[in-house]
């Protein structure tokens, strides 16, 4: 079940933490390290000397553009965040919310934020599910590095107790009951069924260029609290296409209209 889970950093800056994140993962038995738009490089001798006998992790991890570049292929993934958002989501425990990224046979991923700002809202939207770090209020920010070890720590001790047949000591709980995962769509699925979603919404004026942004992110929403299967995203897909062919033989409005007396 470890080997279906990625790790992803988005737009780390600093090669020691890159170089720590690779060490932990090798300590807990985790070897997929995706980076997002690295601004360091990941494989200087800062970020070896870190990664100590992880250096093959290093070696091995993958560097794309975007978020959804590295969740292609999965079907689950948690976003982390430091602080509440301004997102009618729960914020869980990590060692709640964290075994749902191991289920037999699931590709998923945890996502983690650049270490000046965390995840923004619009990346937050690519995840289903939300984890935060409980720490002291007296100064609750955890470094990237320290974060990833908490929470390659609490998929450890899960997978820990599976592998001795001992029921986890808080069992996950899903947000809602999920499809078996031969039948979850990918989310880089979703992804293009949002965009091509939004497109039409555009084109047919339910949705404004300056307000796009917030009623797409509430569509995200549904579209994670659902969990699609790939059939349903091929069927709401097809029934895109066929509004979109629909339009092309809508009469135009105005003097082109032949459905209205000519005005001159």
């Amino acid at each position: 079940m470890f080997m279906g889970v990625r790790i992803v950093l988005v737009e780390p800056a600093g090669p020691l933490n890159v170089g720590s994140v690779a060490r932990v993962m090798k300590n807990m038995g985790l070897s997929q390290l995706v980076l997002v738009n690295p601004q360091c490089d990941h494989l200087s001798q800062e970020a070896q000397q870190m990664a100590v006998h992880g250096v093959d992790i290093l070696e091995k991890a993958q560097v794309v553009a975007t978020i959804p570049d590295a969740l292609v292929g999965c079907q689950r993934a948690i976003a982390t965040t430091a602080r509440s958002r301004a997102i009618p989501t729960t914020l869980e425990h990590p060692r709640t919310a964290l075994p749902w990224l191991l289920s037999a046979g699931v590709t998923s991923a945890l996502i983690f934020g650049p270490e000046s700002r965390g995840l923004s809202n619009d990346e937050l939207n690519h995840a289903q599910r939300f984890v935060r770090i409980p720490t002291s209020s007296t100064y609750p920010v955890l470094n990237l590095a320290q974060a990833v070890t908490v929470c390659c720590y609490e998929l450890y001790q899960y997978q820990l107790y599976q592998s001795t047949h001992q029921p986890s000591p808080v069992p996950s709980q899903p947000l809602s009951p999920a499809p078996p995962y031969q039948d979850s769509a990918l989310l880089d699925q979703i992804e293009r069924y949002s965009k091509h979603l939004e497109a039409l919404l555009l084109n047919i004026g339910y949705l404004y260029p300056h307000t796009k942004a917030a009623r797409m992110e509430k569509l995200r929403r549904l579209l994670n609290r659902a969990t699609p299967t790939t059939e349903e995203i091929n069927m709401l897909r097809g029934m895109l296409r066929q509004v979109e062919w629909a339009l092309q033989f809508l009469p135009k409005s105005g003097v082109d209209d032949p459905s209205k007396p000519n005005q001159s």
